[in-house]
């Protein structure tokens, strides 16, 4: 049995029937599961050897009469959408650089029974550190994927291995890449002899001052400096 047809039999029993009501004219759930399955490997990105790396971050555009039909099931359908996404790419031998995630959007160029879907690989982010920020000092921080990680020792090392104290899921990120080092009012961004190199405001660096604002590219994954 494929992952489509897993997908469907699951939607059988879910929300008490209510998908097989709901979905007979309009855009099916079914439909959704093709184009994210077609998006996978319309995007899929060799990075090295044996691996092969494809989104894990979803949006799924509808029209107004299909979004207010699909957001009352979002959350139930989304899983299952997400769990279809994953079984697909086992099977297919993909990987991901962070956690699938699928959501609903409404748009206003779209007819009925008609969606679009757009994608991206996001980076799982898992701060290492459990030192605690000092306290009455503002503390400077990153913007990582929409999330704030503070900067809470003196010396931050950032990478994908484990012996750091922020970790990135990106292939392109190597096991030590950077290290920030933040005091008063200066911080500075050092290579750490990184395969990808660092690049802050649009420049190769091998040293930079960071300002608030500073815009950091390590590998595929964007980081924004915080003065906090």
């Amino acid at each position: 049995m494929g992952v489509l047809q897993r997908f469907e039999r699951r939607l059988q029993g879910l929300v008490d029937g209510a998908f097989a009501k709901a979905f007979k004219a309009e855009v099916q759930p079914v439909e959704i599961a093709s184009a994210l399955q077609r998006e996978c490997t319309d995007r899929a990105a060799i990075v090295s050897r044996g691996r092969t790396i494809v989104p894990n971050d979803f949006v799924v555009e509808l029209g107004h009469h299909d979004y207010e039909r699909l957001s009352v099931y979002a959350q139930p359908l989304c899983s299952e959408l997400a769990s279809m996404v994953t079984e697909y790419a086992q099977e297919q031998g993909y990987s991901f650089v962070g956690p699938v995630q699928i959501r609903f959007e409404r748009v206003d160029d779209l007819e009925t029974g008609m969606f679009r879907v757009r994608s991206q690989a996001l980076a799982g982010v898992v701060p290492m550190a459990a030192a605690a920020p000092p306290a009455g000092r503002p503390v400077a921080y990153l913007e990582i994927n929409g999330a704030r990680h503070p900067l809470t020792k003196p010396v931050m090392t950032i990478g994908r291995g484990l012996d750091v104290d922020l970790r990135i899921e990106d292939p392109g990120v190597s096991r030590r890449h950077a290290e920030i080092r933040a005091g008063g009012d200066t911080a500075i961004i050092t290579d750490l002899g990184s395969t990808n190199g660092v690049i802050v405001d649009g420049r190769p660096v091998d040293q930079a001052p960071l300002r608030d604002g500073s815009v950091i590219i390590l590998g595929n994954t964007t980081l924004i400096f915080r003065t906090g």
